[in-house]
């Protein structure tokens, strides 16, 4: 028998209130630009946008996922869906990351690692690992609500990829990966027994796989019992040219069988890695996983599953080779009833009284960077210095982004920029980030208004920024535009003083990914260190829309 949720009263009343929550609401937000569901059947990426290293659980007749998010805060998403295809982003587990004051500043690529999301005992737990710091921990009774104070679980470097498991007897473990840019080894998966809360390891871990020969860069692995078999799922081989391998053994400590039960095969859907099984009440199984998409991100698949042997096989096996291979469209799962369609939001009319949950600034927010207040029905975003000497928005910390959300959309918005006493200096617009990055802006010059187009190229090497394109504005206010279309995120920039017609500034730019991440889009305001202090943008909307 699976362990998976044990369903007690708190669960249930957990249970009930996620229900309540996703059906009440007055609209679901639908994507213009990419939805999964097709009716009766859906289409992979179930979700097109950076959820990387997704996992998911259901509890009762509700899904949850969470994902990496790295440096960005507020960080650990969790989505939540009725029927495994819609999901809507409902809250984040942690609003700083740890250490706060480390992530002060942008850490790119570091922070939140691979978490797992379980249900134990009526409360949700996250575990994650922090290849500089260790392995932390944060739970809750309620998904919706505010998570409690993570913990440090296990400190050390380069200790990744964690999975909390409790078998039958309420024994715990944690089964976690290495970093090798910090631990100096890789490509093993370690075990360790936890106390029964799960708070804190008790010994110093046992190796259970060694990938070097077969399976280099073993990772991510979630770890499952069924029939008396420990299951542990990870993905090898790298993550835009890997496979997906599942580990059993009747012994938690191994030796444990191997078998890779998903590969890329004929089809364009690369890498196939890490994720989730997760069943129905019905008795399916079904697995989520990523795709590396490049500038787009890690992108979230559905695949159907069945057991064979006591062996899972994921997909289907088209070359008849034992190994299945994704789908890119299938019948949805069988759940009983009909849901909505509903995605994760992307376009933001700042009407509300908060940000959308979309929104992740570069590193810990400070309240400072930006207004929301009751009734404002645009975003202030205040130009905010940044450090002297600064190249480019690579360690800046107020730039507010959300992820790419498919492979053809437009990104618009409108801002007045005031620069208050400042003659000049003062900079907002629409950025496309990644390692390189580009952006549309309004900045100001003793003799009025521009609008620029500014280039950084290998920012994370310290590449400067640079202008290469300027035209002078009538006022102060600007509509700007971007069209991202395929091949890989190629971005066309327009600006307009109406906001009817729109003209091209410079020339095509190639999106990059960031540092673990895919390209992201977003709106800041800054300010050069040299000019006085003060001075703000306002953003009337900002929409995401069909190109």
């Amino acid at each position: 028998m699976m362990i998976r949720n044990i369903l007690g009263s708190a669960a249930i009343t957990v249970i009930s209130a996620a229900s309540t929550y996703f059906t009440a609401q007055e609209k679901p937000y639908v994507s213009e630009v990419w939805t999964a569901d097709q009716g009766k059947n859906y289409k992979n990426p179930i979700l097109y946008a950076d959820y990387s290293d997704p996992d998911a659980i259901r509890v009762g007749t509700d899904y949850y996922m969470t994902a990496s998010s790295f440096n960005e805060a507020p960080g650990l998403p969790i989505l939540h869906s009725k029927d495994m295809v819609n999901w809507k982003l409902v809250n984040y587990a942690v609003h700083d990351i740890l250490p706060s004051e480390h992530f002060s500043t942008p850490k790119r690529g570091d922070g939140i690692w691979a978490p797992s999301i379980r249900f134990h005992k009526g409360e949700f737990y996250i575990y994650w690992g922090d290849p500089d710091f260790g392995i932390y921990m944060v739970k809750t009774k309620d998904p919706l609500g505010v998570w409690e104070k993570p913990v440090l679980v296990m400190e050390g470097k380069g200790l990744i990829d964690s999975c909390p498991f409790w078998d039958e007897d309420g024994t715990a473990y944690l089964v976690h990966g290495w970093a090798g840019s910090r631990a100096g080894v890789k490509s093993l998966l370690s075990v360790n027994k936890m106390n029964p809360e799960g708070t804190k390891v008790l010994d110093k871990g046992v190796h259970v796989f060694d990938g070097h020969d077969a399976h280099p860069t073993v990772e991510g692995p979630k770890m499952y019992k069924r029939n008396g078999y420990y299951y542990i799922f990870a993905p090898a081989g790298g993550v835009a040219t890997g496979w997906q391998l599942v580990l059993r053994s009747k012994n938690i400590y191994g030796p444990y069988e191997e078998k890779t039960v998903l590969e890329q095969g004929s089809t364009k859907i690369n890498g196939p890695h890490q994720g989730a099984w997760v069943d129905t009440p019905s008795g399916e199984d079904w697995f989520y996983h990523f795709q590396d998409a490049d500038a787009y991100g890690r992108i979230v698949h559905l695949q159907p599953m069945k057991w064979e042997k006591d062996w899972p096989v994921i997909g289907t096996d088209t070359d008849k080779n034992g190994i299945g291979e994704p789908v890119s469209t299938y019948k949805k799962p069988n759940i009983g009833e009909s849901y909505p369609v509903v995605t994760p939001p992307e376009t933001d009319e700042f009407d509300g009284e908060k940000l959308g949950l979309q929104w992740q600034w570069s590193a810990n927010e400070n309240i400072v960077w930006s207004s929301k207040l009751p009734g404002q029905k645009f975003l202030r975003l205040f130009s905010m210095k940044v450090k002297e000497g600064e190249k480019s928005l690579w360690n800046v910390p107020n730039v507010l982004t959300q992820k790419f959300p498919a492979p053809y959309f437009t990104a618009s918005t409108k801002v007045k920029l005031t620069p208050e006493d400042a003659k000049e200096g003062k900079t907002a617009g629409l950025v496309i980030m990644g390692t390189d990055h580009e952006s549309i802006v309004i900045t100001n010059k003793p003799d009025g208004y521009y609008v620029q187009l500014r280039r950084a190229e290998k920012a994370d090497k310290g590449g400067d920024e640079k202008v290469v394109f300027e035209t002078k504005l009538k006022g102060n206010e600007v509509y700007l535009k971007v069209h991202v279309k395929e091949p890989n995120g190629l971005c066309q920039f327009s600006y307009s003083e109406n906001g009817k017609t729109f003209l091209k500034a410079g020339e095509v730019f190639q999106a990059k990914p960031g540092k673990w991440i895919g390209a992201k889009v977003g709106l800041y305001s800054i300010s050069t260190a040299q000019v006085p202090r003060g001075g703000y943008a306002d953003f009337d909307w900002f929409r995401i829309t069909k190109n």
